[in-house]
């Protein structure tokens, strides 16, 4: 019977070895990709916040690596501001990091406990060494029932107008208990009531029509104005 003949497989290390070497190289390569530095942080959308701040925030300030910290971390670090509404990170090409900033939009100063109201009704004391708002000052209290919608009409409130604004009192009457006194910084008066609350963004187009004149503005009923003598 004939023998059968085995034929023994010789071992390749040099392939082997190459293989090695190519998966070495490779993943060297992207740890030294993943340890390069930031090249460029672009922030956008901020209007009162610095740049600085944000940077101290995030703990970028230093241009650390790419990806040495995750989006959320980054995220959680920033959302930790009481400015600060919502972020949104976006990591681009050539380790460029881009930062979507929404701020808390600043509304008044509550003058009873002397803290910054904004529009998602948290507040803060006041920090002048930090930043300086342009904005009215909500002179006395305004019951419960009432502050929220108070609150979510304020917000509505175009910038410039608001910053025109320099004082609020809350002014009930017999006819409405959602009546407002708005004294802006030119010496009118304004009268609103909550449901007409937004009638203020169009206070520059009625400032056109008053020729210099002073005087106090019932928009809270009949839409007319009355000239200070």
């Amino acid at each position: 019977m004939p023998k059968k003949l085995v034929k023994k497989r010789k071992f390749k290390l040099f392939n082997l070895l190459l293989m090695l070497v190519i998966i070495g190289s490779i993943s060297f390569g992207i740890y030294l990709y993943i340890q390069l530095p930031i090249k460029n942080i672009i922030i956008k959308n901020t209007t009162y916040l610095s740049d600085d701040y944000i940077l101290e925030l995030a703990n970028l300030k230093d241009y650390p690596g790419f990806y040495k910290y995750s989006k959320k971390k980054i995220i959680n670090n920033i959302e930790k501001s009481p400015y600060i509404e919502s972020v949104i990170i976006k990591r681009k090409f050539y380790h460029i990091l881009e930062i979507d900033v929404t701020e808390k939009k600043p509304l008044f100063y509550r003058d009873s406990d002397k803290k910054i109201v904004f529009s998602d009704r948290s507040s803060i004391s006041e920090n002048n060494d930090f930043v300086i708002f342009r904005i009215p000052r909500l002179l006395n209290y305004v019951p419960n029932n009432i502050y929220k919608d108070f609150v979510n009409n304020m917000k509505n409130i175009d910038d410039d107008i608001l910053g025109k604004v320099s004082d609020i009192f809350y002014d009930p009457n017999d006819i409405d208990k959602e009546r407002f006194l708005l004294y802006m910084d030119d010496g009118n008066m304004v009268y609103l009531t909550l449901t007409k609350f937004k009638m203020i963004n169009y206070y520059n187009a009625v400032l056109e029509q008053l020729e210099n004149r002073k005087g106090i503005l019932y928009l809270d009923n009949g839409n007319h104005f009355q000239i200070k003598e």
